[in-house]
């Protein structure tokens, strides 16, 4: 199967809330040896300003690879992720993500290229913040992630 040339521009909406808690934060800075207490500790993420402890700044991952689920398990994309190469990952923060935040994130694909047998696909998650019983439209910007995957062809 090839890759549908038709998803560029297509966007799959905010599915499920993901509650960032503590110890989710200091389970993924240990995984990465992020070691700032800030990660750690809530009076050292006070002390800098924060209302409780500091997620690492690729935690925002985790919310982001939910939405490219959606792309990777839609049947009219076309990809086979047995063939997905993960080219680049970038990260524009509007603010940090803070234990007790409540993340949803949008996923837009903005390119389709095809390349030798197989394509690149650049997708962007837009990742925000809801509060508890605020509608979806009750939004904080927290970060946007652009991911680029190559989907190798058959022959490669």
């Amino acid at each position: 199967m090839t890759i549908n040339p038709d998803l560029q521009g297509r966007s799959y909406p905010a599915a499920e809330v993901y509650d960032v808690g503590r110890e989710k934060i200091r389970e993924f800075a240990r995984a990465v040896k992020a070691t700032h207490p800030a990660h750690f500790d809530v009076d050292a993420a006070a002390a800098l300003g924060h209302q409780d402890l500091v997620a690492p700044p690729t935690f925002a991952i985790i919310v982001a690879q939910r939405a490219d689920a959606q792309l990777i398990e839609d049947p009219d994309s076309g990809i086979d992720f047995s063939r997905v190469v993960h080219a680049d990952q970038r990260f524009t923060h509007h603010r940090p993500i803070v234990a007790g935040d409540r993340l949803v994130a949008e996923l837009h694909v903005d390119g389709v290229r095809a390349m030798g047998g197989g394509a690149m696909i650049t997708t962007r998650s837009e990742i925000f913040a809801v509060a508890a019983g605020e509608s979806a439209g009750d939004r904080q910007p927290v970060a946007t992630t652009i991911s680029s995957i190559l989907v190798r062809g058959e022959e490669q």
